[in-house]
């Protein structure tokens, strides 16, 4: 490829305008439309990785939109009426290809760069964790971009129709959507008997990905090997299509893309717990003496270290040899709709749980305490509040002597959770002392085991 043909191609083609038309619509996506992407943890900002699957995410509707650009790209020489003209020319028809794809690539690549750039910028100032592991999610997500427009590229110069591109652009939404949606999930159903969905191997053959949910989850090895295996197989059709110049020619292009397509499904994991994976170096744990986070929030450690201590020494006057020794950031990660599972000893915390992210010094050892009492058993992904919430905020009224919702109760809810849990607090506060202590015990092994209702307890009734 000629780098004087290829700098001609850049000025004066609109290949420029691809990576226009794909930066500026995910910018005023993330920016202007608010979502979980400007939230907690995973935030697109907050972190590497979640700033790579965030980004990813955008393919979606990026993807499906670069494949009808490239596919205008694909019809230049039709629409001009030159076709014959250059097929008549000595100069090799994959040369002409290859400055075609090769600009569009350069700046679709560009683009999506830049929007990464703009993240890690604010990534950068908000975590002291730096890594790679995040790089091959964006460089995956980069090589679905140019395999898209290549493969449009090449289908329109098989099929020189005006109808083409919105016809492959629509096409390539209702695969992404398919895949996200439907085709490329399995109905499961959890130990309680709920069901839910996750990801199967098909899937992993879209350019989006799942929400982040959790900073140090990412994609593993052997998602980013066969979704490249597929890709290259898409880009070599494409390529193959822009050449071919007989209908036997362009039949034979098709074999790449059919091939990249059932290796792929032969390396992607079928296992959701196998395309997902945790991150072990940025799940590491970071410790001051008994109160630990992983590497991803260190920073939030100092802040979190003396109202830890502090709820550790308060539980354990309150509850003796049967109170929690520890204070750790919860790295586990069960499937969507499944119950939580606690620990006696250990009290373990999300930081993009209400009553914890927000709150800092006497707040936020109120917050563990409730936490280290009744840790919650709504199933994971899914959201409520009630009979736990309530439970947790008598609880850790109990050990500290007086009775006020926790500082991430939603301000719509306060006067609930006074109306419910102030009655329960009373009737429990007349009780002897032994008698209250009993409660409390009964209460947190319900919460624990997740077999009971904990506030029923304390009201007085038997766990469910």
């Amino acid at each position: 490829m000629n780098g004087h043909v290829l700098r001609i191609e850049l000025r004066r083609s609109a290949a420029p305008w691809a990576g226009v038309v794909v930066l500026v619509p995910a910018l005023v996506f993330l920016y202007v439309l608010g979502g979980a992407w400007w939230n907690g943890t995973t935030a697109w900002t907050a972190q590497w990785t979640p700033l790579a699957l965030w980004t990813r995410s955008l393919l979606f509707y990026l993807w499906p939109l670069t494949i009808g650009l490239g596919a205008l790209q694909g019809l230049r020489d039709h629409r001009s009426r030159m076709s014959e003209l250059l097929a008549s020319t000595p100069r090799p028809a994959r040369h002409r290809a290859a400055t075609l794809a090769g600009a569009t690539a350069i700046t679709l690549t560009a683009a999506f760069m830049v929007l990464v750039l703009v993240g890690g910028v604010q990534v950068f100032a908000h975590t002291e964790y730096t890594h790679l592991g995040w790089l091959p999610v964006s460089l995956v997500g980069v090589l679905f971009l140019v395999a898209g427009a290549v493969l449009g590229m090449g289908a329109a110069r098989a099929l020189p129709s005006p109808l083409t591109p919105p016809a492959l652009a629509m096409g390539a939404f209702v695969f992404t959507a398919l895949m996200h949606m439907s085709v490329g999930r399995t109905t499961t159903g959890t130990a309680d008997g709920l069901t839910t969905t996750e990801p199967n191997r098909i899937s992993l053959l879209s350019p989006t990905v799942e929400d982040a949910r959790k900073a140090f989850v990412t994609l593993s090895a052997s998602v980013h090997v066969g979704q490249t295996l597929w890709l290259l197989g898409m880009a070599a059709t494409g390529f193959a299509l822009l050449v071919a110049a007989t209908p036997r020619a362009r039949l034979t292009a098709l074999t790449p893309v059919l091939a990249g397509a059932a290796i792929a499904l032969l390396v992607l994991p079928a296992d959701a717990r196998r395309m997902y994976v945790v991150d072990k170096a940025a799940a590491e744990l970071v410790c001051d003496g008994p109160v630990c986070v992983t590497k991803t929030q260190q920073a939030r450690l100092a802040d979190l270290a003396g109202p830890g201590k502090e709820a550790l020494r308060l539980l354990h006057g309150a509850l003796g040899d049967q109170a929690p020794d520890s204070v750790r950031e919860n790295t586990a990660v069960p499937p969507e709709g499944s119950t939580p599972r606690w620990s006696r000893k250990t009290v373990l915390i999300d930081f993009d749980d209400d009553i914890v992210a927000a709150v800092k010094g006497r707040e936020l050892t109120r917050a563990l305490i409730a936490k280290g009492m009744v840790p919650g058993c709504t199933p994971v992904g899914w959201s409520g509040f009630g009979g736990d919430e309530f439970a947790q905020t008598v609880a850790a009224g109990w050990v500290l002597g007086d009775l006020k919702p926790l500082a991430g109760t939603p301000a719509s809810l306060r006067g609930t959770v006074e109306a419910e849990t102030r009655p329960v607090w009373k009737k429990l506060q007349a009780l002897p002392r032994a008698e209250q202590l009993s409660r409390i015990k009964a209460m947190r092994t319900a919460a624990l085991s997740c077999e009971g209702d904990p506030f029923d307890v304390l009201s007085g009734g038997a766990s469910r």
